[in-house]
């Protein structure tokens, strides 16, 4: 049999699209995950910031119209539980240093009102975050404009960012191998209806021609059709070949005849030897023609009813019975005996009747076509699951290099050039056994001289 070679897999190039898009989106992922969780992080530390600088204003009073002001522990406690980050603040009473770092510069703002103005620049070395806070005080009638910066580094932010971006590579990670493994799977059940197709059209016989009705999807419906297409074409150009056949074996077979009956009885009023010779070899052709015209009938035959089998329940010793019935006459008139062995058990076989009587009838015809005269020749029926229908004779056997190839077509055993055989009778029989389940079996003799020819059945 030969196999297409694939130029590519379908399901591997599927995989790895998915794979790729996969890959695409965890690196979405991890930017998205990492810009949103850094958001987040200077969202946290800025209102921490607030909270601080909001809670030193706060802390500003007036004592006997001076403006003071008490820096609450919580107020840069708060900002040093967060991590090991440097604080640093400074409070402005109308543009002059009240307290804290006289250097910290004040973040720039446009406009006025209370909300916090942030800002980030380097200080000290350092790159820090910064807010200021502005307030309003009234003192002895006198209104003072009052300005709290609280500034922090970014060394815990960029810790925090540092374990954002690990945990966001890791989770980056595992969701592309997941959506692998998942695209893996996908690709499989995508592909399951048009592998269950092909194992479908697989499992079928050589002679198997029926449409494809297997359920696909929508997708496989033309390539469905397409191969119903083939099959078809495919089984009418077969039905072609065999009709020929038929009809050539049968226009054949009676001009033959005709030739045949002709030359014997000239064969009969020659009287020269070397011309009665001629004759014997012209008839002895003649009949090589009828049988192998008759041989390739039956073939046909077989081959045609194989792929629509009609089946019966068949006693196989009734099939036997009757292949002895028919041709003992040709036994007799070679003194050859043919004894029949029948168990006294009930056999049955599911079958095709013809078919059947068809491959019995060659095996037992061989039998006497290769047996000489005084001869017997033994159909047995054994019992059993399977059950075997054995033609044992006394002929010329089979060589051993031969019985591989005697079941191909035209093929003859090299012991047998002087006997008119057309080579298709075992190839029928086995046709037949395989059609049915069953096998064909042939040994040589192990009493000797002959050989055995077995017809395996499945019983019911």
């Amino acid at each position: 049999m030969t196999v297409a070679r694939g130029q590519s897999s379908i399901r591997r190039r599927l995989v790895v699209q998915l794979a790729l898009v996969a890959a695409l989106l965890s690196v979405a992922f991890f930017f998205s995950l990492r810009v949103v969780a850094e958001r987040a992080t200077e969202a946290t530390q800025d209102n921490i910031l607030a909270a601080s600088a909001t809670s030193i204003a706060d802390a500003l009073y007036t004592d006997a119209g001076v403006v003071r002001v008490e820096i609450p522990y919580s107020a840069l406690s708060m900002l040093g539980t967060v991590s090991e980050d440097r604080v640093f603040y400074h409070v402005r009473l109308d543009g002059e240093t009240l307290t804290g770092y006289d250097d910290l510069p004040v973040p720039e703002a446009s406009g006025t009102g209370r909300d916090p103005r942030f800002a980030t620049y380097l200080y000290r070395g350092d790159t820090v975050r910064a807010v200021v806070v502005r307030r309003a005080l009234n003192a002895a009638g006198q209104v003072h404009r009052v300005e709290v910066v609280v500034a922090q580094t970014r060394l815990g932010l960029a810790a925090i960012s540092a374990r954002i971006t690990t945990t966001a590579t890791a989770i980056g990670v595992v969701f592309f191998l997941a959506a692998t493994a998942l695209s893996t799977f996908a690709a499989q059940n995508a592909l399951a209806p048009l592998s269950r197709l092909a194992e479908a059209v697989r499992r079928r016989g050589p002679r198997d021609l029926r449409p494809v009705t297997a359920e696909t999807p929508t997708e496989l419906t033309p390539l469905v059709g397409g191969l119903n297409g083939f099959i078809d074409r495919l089984r009418a150009a077969l039905t072609r070949s065999e009709d020929l056949i038929v009809e050539a074996a049968h226009r054949v077979r009676t001009p033959l005849a005709t030739v045949r009956t002709q030359a014997e009885m000239v064969h009969l009023q020659m009287e020269k030897p070397e011309n009665r010779a001629a004759l014997r070899q012209m008839i002895r052709a003649v009949d090589e023609s009828s049988r192998s015209a008759g041989q390739l009938l039956d073939h046909a035959m077989v081959t045609l009813r194989s792929d629509q089998l009609e089946t019966e329940e068949i006693d196989p010793g009734e099939l036997l019975r009757d292949a002895v019935d028919r041709l003992s006459p040709t036994a007799d008139l070679k003194d050859i005996a043919i004894t029949l062995d029948l168990p006294d058990m009930p056999l049955s076989v599911q079958g095709d009747t013809i078919l059947l009587q068809n491959a019995v009838r060659n095996i037992l015809d061989n039998a006497i076509k290769y047996s000489p005269a005084d001869t017997v020749i033994t159909a047995r029926l054994v019992p059993g699951d399977p059950c075997r229908l054995e033609i044992r004779d006394q002929g010329r056997g089979f060589l051993p290099e031969d019985v591989a190839r005697m079941p191909e077509r035209f093929s003859r055993g090299s012991n047998v050039g002087d006997v008119v055989g057309s080579g298709l009778g075992l190839t029928i029989v086995r046709d037949v056994a395989e059609a049915h389940g069953g096998a064909l079996e042939i040994i040589s003799s192990s009493e000797g001289s002959g050989a055995c020819v077995t017809l395996v059945l499945p019983c019911c």
